[in-house]
Formats: C-alpha cells, structure tokens, sequence
C-alpha cells in the first residue's frame, strides 16, 4: 500500500499495468510536446502513430483505450490536430459506431442460438481441418453480405461460450455455476491444465482463421467493409457491378486464401494445428446433451425467436435496407420484447463488450485526424499519382497495404479515393483508369492489412474483446499467426491487379 499521496497517484495511474509501462507512457506523454517543439508536427505525427500502435500492442497488458486516450487528448492541446477534425472523422466514420454500439449488443443477445448450433458443428466436425476451413468459409460467405464486425461479434460470442462451459468445468465446478471468473486459471485442476493450454491454442487458430475470413469475403461485396460503400458511390457502382469489378482480385484471393488455411492446419505452422483435446469434446458433448434434455418449451420458444431474428438481420443487411447499427437495434428490440428480456440491467450486459471497443475507436480516429492534419501521408499519395499510368494500380496496391497497416483501412481509403477522383474531375485522368485504382485502393485495403490488428475494425475489436485475455492472443501473436495469410493474400492480391486490371 502507498504510504503518502503522490504514491497513491503513482498506484493508482493505469491501475494494474506493470510499472515500466507506466513509466514509458509517461514518457512518450513528455517527449510528443518536444518533438513538437523541436522537430515540428509532421515528425511528432509519426512518433505518435508509433506510440498509438505501442498501446495496441501492449492490450493484455492496460487497454489500450486509457494510455491511447491519453496520447489522443495530448494531440490536442499541442495543437497536432482540433476538436472539429476529431469530430469530423467520428461523423464520417459514424456509422461504424452505430455498428459497434447496436450490432454487437443484438449479437449478446442471440448467443444461445450461436452457441447451440457451433456446438453442434465442433462437436461433429472432427477434423480440424475441415473445421478451419468451415470456418473461413462461413465467415468469408458471411462477410460478403453482413459485414466484417458483425461476423467477428458471432465468432467472439462462440469462442467466449465455449471457452467458459470448459473452464468451468476444468475448475471443479458445473456448466451453470455463477459468478465464475474465467480470466483467472487459480483454480484450475492440475489434471486439466495441459488440456486447457491446448484448447486455447485450438480456439486461438478458430479466431485467427475466422477473421480472415471476413477479410476474404469483405473485399468482394460493396457491404462487406466500411470503405466498400464509400468507394461504390464515389465510382457509381451498385452491388453487382462492384462485385464483378472485384472478382478479378478477390476471387484468386478467397481461393489462395482457403489453400493457405488448409496448409497451415496440416503443416501445425506459426501457431496452427493444434487438435480439441479428447477432454474437452467430451465436456462438449456432455454439454450439448445436457442442455438438450433440460431445455423447456420456454427456452426453445426462444431459440426460434432468436433464429428468426437472424434471418432479420441477413435480409435487412444483405439488401442494406437501413445503416447496420440501426438492424441491430431492431434485433435488440424484437428479441429482449418476445424472450423476456425486460429489466435494464439484463440488457445494459449486452453493451458491456461493445461502449469499451467503441470508445477505443473514437480515441483511434482522434489519432487518424492527426494524420490527416499532418498530411503524413500526402508525400506517399503524391509519388505513386507521379508514376507511370500503367503502373499505377499495382502501386496503389502497395500503398495502401502498408498505410492501412500503419493506420486504418477505411481512413486510407477516404483519403486515396478522394484524391483520385479529384485527379478524374481535373481530368488528368480517364474514367476507365479511375475504375482500375479504385479495384486496386478497395483490395490493397482490404488485403494486405490483415497484417496488423490496426489495418481492419474487425481485427482490432477481436485484439481488444473479452476473448482475447482468455486465449492469450496478443497484438504480437496476432502478427505472427496472420503473418503467412498477408504473404499469400498480398502477393496474389498483388499479381491478380497486375495481370488483370
């Protein structure tokens, strides 16, 4: 315990992070005003995009929300950006907070659904490669119509479900004991601890194969990610139109892509391969049966609300009839009213996982509105709008891979297709070679970024939700395990925009 104030400040600054990483944060906060000060803005601007990603790295260790926080109100006071460019980028970007902020909670509340059917589909599918590319699949499939976040909501859901009714039961305790704390392995059982290891390491390849997916997928259709939408109305295309502009690229891609997941489950390579230990199928099992003969009229009443309400929210996403965030408020509603589901306190549970992430994403477009102050990227947009207008595309490809792994995929893409049409209004450019960059800005945002958590919302929100501590899937664990999924996608990506655009 601290025995003066400033020692009770000292404890009480980020809680329970380790000391050093208090101390770096400290640090970085007093050195961006002298990096100001001494090396102008355009220097501080990518100091401080290193430091924001520092703080994403470090998200087992403090969320990343309170040092990034920090950083972001910092950029303002010093003048690196405004209030009214922060809040700009957050309308721009508003219907992704509605997503967040209603999507994921409609998704709380349909996990007895999900959790009844993946149990079905684990427990039956017994090859784990088979089960991989299941999964990549579903998720690639479902994120061309829904949307990335949303699919990687239901496959957090699944995970955290599967994930508690074993270490509940690796804990000496029953499927439906309350109040248990599955972060903590205190009261694991020696004997189960080896099969919880590796049931972490099998949930882990599930988690990072399922999020390629949605990146799979989100390329091919104008509703799969935020940018999509964006760079469909800039060009004029409707959904067919877009879908076949893409094919090209995202169809060799998705078929690479799948190849890739089925190798790296057979060859067990960079944190791959590992099996469902015999122990926890059987839990599984025992489970699923469990539930089976103890579910009341009641129960399974609501399941068929629950189902039909997912065929709601296909429809209504699958044909765009409103902003997603809004679906999934209508799910919240058609669900709590028809399950029982009345006091405010059982649905305030349902927002617990989403408020956090969404807070985190405002801080994070507060960092992109620094960029865009700073113009840190107008030399990289400018050299490759310099090059020879054949090698273009495949240029653009490459920029905005890496500028989304750095920052944000929908912010590069607002960025680079504004410039390019902005170059056909001038026209220094024809309308035919306005189409091919827009390909060539949709999949090099699309594709290469799955390299870091920060190149893609979806990615980013699985880094920083509940399931992360609970496997240990760190920011750098994250990298390695995506790291042969961006070699693949990027250099067929790369090859296909070359050869056919």
């Amino acid at each position: 315990m601290p025995s003066t104030v400033m020692g009770g400040f000292a404890a009480n600054f980020l809680g329970n992070a380790p000391t050093w990483y208090k101390q770096v944060i400290i640090l970085f906060l007093i050195a961006n005003p002298l990096i100001v000060w001494t090396f102008g803005p355009g220097v501080a601007g990518w100091v401080l995009v290193g430091e924001f990603i520092f703080t994403l790295a470090m998200a087992l260790k403090c969320y990343p929300l309170l040092p990034g926080g920090l950083l972001a109100v910092e950029s303002l006071l010093i003048g690196m950006t405004t209030p009214e460019a922060v809040y700009h980028e957050v309308l721009t970007n508003f219907p992704v907070i509605l997503l967040l902020m209603f999507m994921v909670a409609g998704i709380y509340f349909m996990k007895d659904l999900l959790l009844v059917t993946f149990t079905q589909i684990l427990v039956g599918v017994r090859s784990k490669s088979a089960l991989s590319l299941l999964f990549c699949c579903a998720a690639a499939l479902l994120s061309a119509f829904l949307d990335a976040l949303t699919v990687t909501a239901v496959i957090i859901s699944v995970a955290v479900g599967f994930y508690s009714v074993y270490h509940k039961v690796a804990s000496g305790k029953g499927y439906h004991h309350k109040d248990h704390n599955a972060l903590s392995d205190d009261g694991v059982i020696e004997l189960h601890r080896e099969d919880l290891e590796n049931f972490r390491a099998f949930l882990r390849s599930l988690l990072m194969h399922g999020a390629i997916g949605t990146a799979l997928g989100g390329v091919a259709t104008m509703v799969g990610e935020p940018q999509n939408l964006l760079i469909a109305k800039v060009v004029g295309w409707d959904f067919v139109e877009f879908f076949q502009s893409m094919a090209p690229v995202s169809l060799p891609v998705l078929v690479a892509g799948l190849i890739t997941c089925w190798l790296l489950e057979k060859l067990r390579w960079f944190g791959y391969g590992t099996r469902l230990p015999k122990p926890v199928r059987q839990v599984l099992e025992e489970f699923a049966d469990n539930e089976r003969s103890k579910r009341t009229k009641a129960d399974q009443a609501a399941l068929w609300v629950q189902a039909l309400a997912a065929v709601v929210l296909v429809i209504g996403l699958a044909f765009h009839l409103a902003e997603v965030g809004l679906i999934g408020l209508l799910v919240i509603i058609l669900i709590t009213a028809f399950t029982g589901v009345t006091d405010e306190h059982q649905i305030g549970k349902a927002f617990q996982e989403s408020l956090p992430f969404t807070s985190l994403l405002v801080v994070f477009f507060a960092i992109v509105a620094v960029i865009h102050e700073q113009h840190l990227f107008k030399p990289i947009i400018d050299l490759v709008l310099s090059l020879p207008e054949s090698s273009q595309p495949a240029w653009f490809f490459v920029a905005n891979g890496v500028l989304s792994m750095i920052s944000d995929n929908v912010f590069v893409a607002t960025v680079y297709i504004s410039e390019v049409k902005q170059a056909l209004d001038a026209g220094t450019i024809t309308t035919e070679h306005f189409q091919n960059l827009a390909v060539a800005i949709n999949t090099g945002t699309n594709l290469p970024s799955v390299a870091t958590p920060n190149g893609q919302a979806a990615f980013l929100f699985l880094l920083t939700s509940a399931i992360a501590p609970l496997v240990r899937l760190s920011y750098g664990r994250m990298v390695v395990m995506a790291f042969p999924y961006t070699v693949v996608m990027g250099t067929v990506g790369l090859f296909s925009v070359i050869q056919m655009i």
